[in-house]
This record gives C-alpha cells, structure tokens and sequence, in this order.
C-alpha cells in the first residue's frame, strides 16, 4: 500500500529492559518505547509455559523455597504473558515461568501477569534475554536459544550480542558449543563438564569420546586441550586413554603427594617415570614461597 514502509528488524534493547521491569514493578523509563500492556489477574489453569523457553532445567529445591515463599506472601512480581495464539482465553508465558510452576506447586488457583501483544519473536528474544541477564541457561541451552534465533529469524552475532547484553566473542565461544554431539550436549546440560572443556573437547576430530574420557577419569581443560590436540595429529583414543592411565598416580605416589601436601601446607605433585621423575609444588604468591623456603631450610 502506498505510504507503508518495511518495518525494520525489532530490536529489544531498552525497550525489552524496559518492559521486564515493569514487570518487576520498577516502570517505564521516558528514553524508551511505550509498548502497549495491561495488568490483570488470570487463572492458571489458563497459562500455559513459553513452547519457545530456552531454559529447559529448573532445580526442584529451588522451586520449593519459591512455592514456600508464595504461600506465606503471594506472588510478588507479575509475570509477562501474551494470548495464546491457539487457544481463546488462554495465554502464553513469556517471562516468568518459574514463578508461575511455584504458584501452581504452592496451590494458587490465580496469579498476576501482565498481558502484551507478542509475535514468536519476541516471545522467543524475550524468553532468552531475561534467562541470559539473570544467568538462569546452562551453557548449552543458551547456545540453542542463540542458534534458533540465528536459525529461525535470521539474527546475525552482531545482533545477538547488541539484545542480549554480551561481547560478540562470548555469543561465538557459546554457538561453538552447537557442535557437540548430543550425548556431549547432556553431559553440559546437566553440568558433568563445563563449557570451557567443552570447547577445548572440541578441537578433536570427534569430541564425544573424548569428553567421556575427561568425565570418566576427571580430565582439566588443560588436560583435554593436549589429548585434542593428539587426536588432530592421528592419534587414537586408546594413545590418549594409555597416557591418562600412565599420568594417574599409583597408591603409595598418591599418599606420599598427599604426605608432602599435609606437611607443607601446599599441592605437591609427583610424577615417577622410568628413570627419575618431577617433585612439583604450587604456591599462589610470594607469601607462600617464602614460607616453603623457610620450611625447607629451617634445620639448615
């Protein structure tokens, strides 16, 4: 039509900041966009959870002290709902989903939201935005909620990074995480490994099996980067698993590191080897240092 013009990408900066803080009760600022809400109480047995939520993990003892918390004072703030495009009268979660699990838990028949006319967009943006500012997303579901907004509404890092509130190096090192098989997405999911040796895993030819093995035989990143490093030089698994077995020290190493540690009040590593081997002792400071000197020369 004569006089329309295309509409621009939305973006949810500080409008977004914005509109989570009225739901939190703290306003509107006047440098930001008015968007257009209403308060109401709904039912919650009309609401229904966000089908686009990144967060995927809720700790049940967490949720309790809330449910507790909202039996003794109610729900605080209200959460963030739009109308469900597939069913009248109902709506859909945008922010707040664990309060409204707690309230259902806690026994509540109704609950206070605020209603917003939202596309899946923004249903999805906003989902991410308020887990990623709170830091409630484990590495990997982050990384999935980046990827569908990169996937499915064509989002660019850049992009990303400007919403969100993050280095453009940080969206990159957390799409990089997509990579990983889906065993190895678990392991993350679920907090076995951490995203730092995720990535590390994945500069072997097939992180999957390398990630069970720093698993299985409590691997550093340190550790998995040089066995990843092996594997893209040919080397097999078994190679990197022999070397894993050879570096764990035996029973009477073990107590004799942790004989020295005791003694000297610091971590003492052995490693034995053919002929002789490396007597190794960490200190954090100069402090440290001088002490372990005073120790070691004191009979002297």
């Amino acid at each position: 039509m004569a006089g329309e013009s295309k509409s621009k990408p939305k973006r949810l900066g500080k409008g977004l900041s914005a509109l989570l803080g009225e739901v939190d009760g703290v306003g509107y600022g006047d440098d930001v966009e008015t968007v257009e809400v209403s308060k109401n109480t709904i039912k919650i047995k009309d609401i229904r959870p966000n089908p686009a939520q990144p967060r995927r993990t809720f700790s049940d003892e967490e949720l309790a002290e809330l449910a507790e918390s909202i039996r003794q004072r109610g729900v605080l703030q209200p959460i963030l709902v739009r109308p469900d495009p597939d069913a009248p009268n109902r709506y859909q979660i945008i922010a707040g989903e664990r309060r409204w699990r707690a309230a259902k838990q806690a026994g509540l028949e109704d609950m206070p939201a605020v209603i917003r006319d939202s596309d899946d967009l923004e249903l999805l943006e906003i989902g991410i935005i308020e887990n990623v500012q709170r830091e409630n997303l484990n590495p990997i579901e982050e990384a999935e909620a980046y990827g569908a907004l990169m996937q499915r509404f064509g989002r660019t890092q850049d992009n990303l990074a400007e919403s969100v509130g993050k280095s453009r190096a940080h969206i990159a090192n957390t799409v990089r995480l997509l990579n990983l098989p889906e065993r190895a997405r678990e392991h993350l999911r679920h907090g076995r490994i951490s995203a730092g040796l995720a990535r590390a895993a994945l500069g072997a030819p097939d992180p999957g099996p390398l990630i069970d093995l720093a698993i299985s035989k409590n691997l550093t990143v340190r550790d998995v980067e040089a066995h990843a490093k092996r594997l893209r030089d040919g080397g097999s698994l078994d190679t990197v698993a022999s070397k894993v077995e050879a570096a764990i020290p035996d029973v009477d190493t073990a107590a004799l590191q942790d004989n020295l540690s005791r003694v000297l009040g610091l971590d003492v590593e052995i490693k034995h080897k053919a002929k002789g081997g490396d007597l190794r002792i960490k200190y954090r400071d100069l402090e440290q240092l001088d002490a372990l000197c005073r120790k070691l020369t004191a009979k002297r």
